[in-house]
């Protein structure tokens, strides 16, 4: 299984007043990802300045597509794509 691991952070110094509103919104695209089945993993970063998430069965192009229409990305400091070879 090919698996794209994506790790976003976010410009915390410079958050909208409505950044409540864009996380909501944020939440339900990805748990639609996890319920289309896309999305294997979603991990918060301990500084609370971005996540960490795991796509499979994607091409990196689709996964890019799909990183590029979360809410959160327009509030990104740096987005990072590694394809990775899932062992077991």
């Amino acid at each position: 299984m090919n698996c794209i691991q994506v790790i976003l952070t976010i410009d915390t110094d410079n958050l909208p007043e409505n950044f409540s509103e864009i996380l909501k919104h944020e939440q339900k695209i990805v748990a639609e990802w996890k319920a289309e089945g896309i999305l294997e993993h979603l991990f918060l970063r301990e500084a609370k300045n971005g996540a960490v998430l795991i796509f499979k069965n994607l091409d990196e192009e689709k996964v890019k597509e799909l990183v590029m229409s979360l809410p959160f990305y327009q509030l990104k400091k740096s987005v990072e794509y590694f394809n990775l070879m899932k062992q077991f």
